[in-house]
């Protein structure tokens, strides 16, 4: 794909996240991204073949961004509870700001679609992270800075909290003293006493 070609993609993505984010999935159609991103309909049909191929890559593009900004707040110094924390703030950013979130649209495209467990970009999102905590708290457990016995169990109780969570600030609201005290409630957890 030349230069020309991949900005081009990364466009119609990017007008479609937008798209997703006010509509939700099961509302947007092909022409609603065609008039957005004004482009003829073959155009975007060189790049995607149907909404449900261009979310997907929307959710990929999404979990690229988040995986970048996590990794430029960590340097050589960042200890365990550090980077938890980290996580842990820009997980309830996400939870509290639903204007520029793709909850919504996510959930619907998963309810939408009958996709096989290996093939769910969800539970392969969730499963990464799961691992990725998992390590970083056997990391704190070493260190002396964690107690924890099941560091895998412990990262998997994380992970389903915070999509709780999630589902919670898109079908009732959540407030933000709420997310902190779940949040310090993990911490609390975990965290050695000095």
């Amino acid at each position: 794909m030349s230069e020309k070609s991949a900005q081009k993609k990364k466009y119609i993505i990017e007008t479609a996240r937008r798209i997703f984010m006010d509509k939700g999935y099961k509302e947007v159609t092909m022409k609603d991204i065609v008039e957005a991103c004004q482009i003829s309909r073959g155009g975007l049909y060189l790049y995607f073949s149907s909404t449900k191929e261009l979310f997907e890559e929307v959710l990929k593009m999404e979990q690229e961004d988040a995986d970048d900004v996590f990794a430029e707040s960590i340097t050589e110094e960042t200890t365990p509870t550090d980077i938890l924390a980290i996580f842990l703030k820009e997980q309830k950013k996400e939870l509290l700001n639903k204007q520029n979130s793709l909850g919504k649209a996510t959930y619907e495209y998963f309810f939408a679609n009958d996709i096989p467990g290996r093939d769910n970009l969800l539970k392969k999102q969730f499963d990464a992270a799961v691992h990725v905590l998992e390590g970083l708290i056997q990391e704190g457990v070493e260190s002396g800075e964690f107690y924890c016995e099941d560091p895998r169990g412990c990262a998997r109780n994380i992970m389903y909290l915070l999509e709780g969570l999630k589902i919670a600030s898109h079908t009732r609201g959540i407030s933000e003293t709420a997310v902190d005290r779940e949040i310090m409630y993990v911490m609390q957890g975990l965290v050695m006493e000095e």
